[in-house]
């Protein structure tokens, strides 16, 4: 039975060999597409995806990472980044002013976050480093804003990067993450390089309609100045393909592998149900078609503004990430005593929840890894309703299954 079980786990999630080449097909697709038109590419995804993909966003950072993400400083994340919504808001009406605070609300948020997630001297290291790309950024305000825009479209690097220690395999993982690395490194490296020169076009095609020449297109990926050069169409394809990349990550991919994620978030806010965040981010593309083709600047603006939400709520969990890996989980780990074995040292896949005994004391990392899921999370109701309490162990049902041996 327990064997029985076990198979219908390992069925219900895509084997790594899988996913990999289903990604590795999806940054040829895109890059196709993207050289075709990267002005139509950039305005057409934007329009379809913009607002479900920054919706889908926030439910995985904030179910994967809830336990960082906390109230009272959630609730202070909240403030700063409204802030940067208003100025987003009135940079079309007051300009570098607006620019200006923009840029140092978001330098709060970062030490805000660097003040959450480190301690100790790496607290301090950060914070002077914050000053100092502070006063770069608000010296060059038009260079941040565009170079801000590109590093966006990295972010999700780093989330698929956590998220494959669930890959049993150590050789499935290195290819899983080979394959991002092509699309956030490779390709716009290539691109960059002017190899692609003969394919490119900044020809708005399609949607010259909506966004009549296409230079306002241009000038959101280009340095200054360099909008009308060819400098300025290898940025924008850059910026069209990453863009299309993000959509897929955030819209295709980590639905359907993190999905207990998605549970830990309805758990948290039980009304934002999969089923309605869904519609409201189909409802919200359709009325921004329509804003879109009545006035795309503004409408812009508006989408920009209400992103900073999305953009701004990742950045204690990329802190904590990449220079505070013991805050990572929040304070639940930490309050654990005890941290669950990384997925890199294993070979195999847990067993399903059903299956898996909740209360066994798991085994200690080594003090050089990260902590792999908090392990005394408490029970979460079922997602479909009633009120008995449900244990969710969410790294059993969503690992990846390890390709099968050769031979075997």
């Amino acid at each position: 039975m327990a064997e029985a079980e076990e198979s219908s786990a390992a069925s219900a999630v895509p084997r790594s060999r899988t996913l990999t080449l289903l990604v590795l097909g999806a940054v040829a697709a895109s890059l196709a597409v993207t050289l075709r038109s990267p002005v139509a590419t950039a305005v057409i995804g934007l329009i379809l995806f913009g607002v479900l993909h920054n919706l889908l966003e926030i439910r995985y950072v904030v179910g994967r990472f809830g336990g960082l993400l906390a109230r009272p400083f959630v609730d202070l994340l909240v403030v700063l980044v409204t802030g940067i919504v208003a100025f987003r808001l009135l940079a079309p009406v007051i300009g570098r002013p607006a620019q200006l605070g923009e840029i140092a609300l978001g330098y709060a948020v970062l030490a805000a976050a660097a003040h959450h997630v480190l301690e100790g001297r790496r607290r301090v290291v950060a914070w002077a480093l914050i000053g100092v790309a502070a006063a770069v950024s608000l010296a060059f305000p038009a260079y941040h804003l565009v170079v801000l825009v590109h590093l966006h479209h990295v972010v999700p690097l780093f989330f698929l990067w956590e998220w494959s220690r669930r890959i049993t395999s150590q050789r499935g993982r290195r290819a899983f993450r080979a394959v991002q690395l092509l699309w956030v490194v490779v390709v716009p490296a290539v691109i960059l390089t002017g190899l692609f020169d003969g394919s490119l076009s900044a020809d708005p095609g399609i949607v010259r309609s909506v966004v009549g020449d296409g230079h306002a297109v241009l000038a959101s990926g280009a340095l200054p100045g360099t909008a009308a050069t060819v400098i300025g169409v290898r940025l924008l394809t850059v910026l069209a393909f990453m863009q299309t990349m993000h959509y897929v990550v955030w819209v295709a991919l980590m639905p359907r592998i993190a999905p207990d994620a998605s549970a830990a978030f309805e758990a948290r806010v039980p009304w934002v149900t999969g089923p309605r965040l869904w519609a409201v981010g189909f409802v919200a593309a359709a009325l921004f078609a329509v804003l879109f083709g009545v006035d795309y600047a503004r409408a812009t603006t508006l989408y920009a503004a209400l992103s900073s939400y999305a953009a701004y709520l990742e950045l204690p969990v990329l802190l904590a990430m990449l220079v505070g890996a013991g805050r990572l989980y929040g304070s639940t780990s930490a309050a654990a005593g005890s941290q669950p074995e990384d997925a890199e040292s294993r070979d195999v896949a847990e067993p399903p929840a059903s299956t898996a005994d909740a209360t066994s004391e798991p085994s200690e990392p080594s003090v050089a890894t990260l902590p792999y899921w908090p392990p005394a999370a408490p029970p979460l109701p079922p997602t479909g309703g009633g009120s008995g309490p449900v244990g969710l162990r969410p790294s059993a049902p969503a690992a990846v299954a390890p390709d099968p041996e050769p031979g075997v």
